[in-house]
């Protein structure tokens, strides 16, 4: 979806790292692309409450690699969930299953996960599943399959694993557990939620 060369610029437009390579070029150049990018800081005192809203959803499809289609579509989902409208869109979205395939440590970025579920390098409940929107659900066991087990890529990711604690990792069997549908608190993702639905309910 997101163009490999491009990633680093969306992560400075939106003020957030979404890779490693972005994170380490926005230490020098934490500012927005562009010439004028050094005067445009994020004030968001400066911001109107439209811009504020719709910066949010940006960031929250950027960080999930999805387009404004499916978001648009978990949020009529999660509209219609009884309590909380933000922390059910959150959990939707943590279910997708590159999400899991990221966040549990068998990729290391969202883009990765996408790709790997896509070419057939992984397994749900020991079957094989190619679609990243995948719903999962909680004691679901995503896997590597065991002819991917060999590739560099993999044991990479997990070396450098962190999963949250509604994920289990097991690095000696490749595999990642879906333990319970996580609160808001426990999702490592940078956004204000509650503005995204603002924003999807005018």
């Amino acid at each position: 979806m997101q163009k490999r060369g491009s990633v680093v610029k969306l992560s400075r437009r939106l003020g957030i790292p979404l890779t490693r390579k972005a994170a380490k070029v926005m230490e020098s150049r934490p500012h927005p692309p562009g010439q004028h990018g050094p005067g445009q800081m994020f004030r968001r005192n400066k911001m109107s409450d439209y811009k504020v809203q719709l910066l949010e959803k940006q960031r929250l499809r950027a960080q999930y690699n999805i387009h404004e289609r499916q978001l648009r579509n978990y949020y009529r989902m999660a509209s219609r969930q009884v309590g909380n409208t933000a922390e059910a869109l959150v959990q939707l979205l943590e279910q997708r299953l590159d999400a899991v395939v990221f966040r549990g440590g068998l990729a290391p970025t969202i883009y990765a996960a996408r790709q790997y579920v896509s070419h057939k390098h992984i397994l749900v409940n020991g079957k094989s599943v190619n679609i990243p929107s995948y719903q999962l659900k909680e004691g679901d066991v995503i896997s590597v399959r065991q002819k991917s087990r060999k590739m560099d890529m993999f044991q990479s990711a997990i070396d450098g694993a962190n999963p949250p604690a509604y994920l289990e990792l097991s690095p000696e069997n490749f595999s990642v557990t879906f333990k319970y549908l996580p609160i808001r608190e426990e999702v490592p993702v940078v956004c204000e939620v509650s503005r995204v639905v603002e924003y999807y309910s005018r």
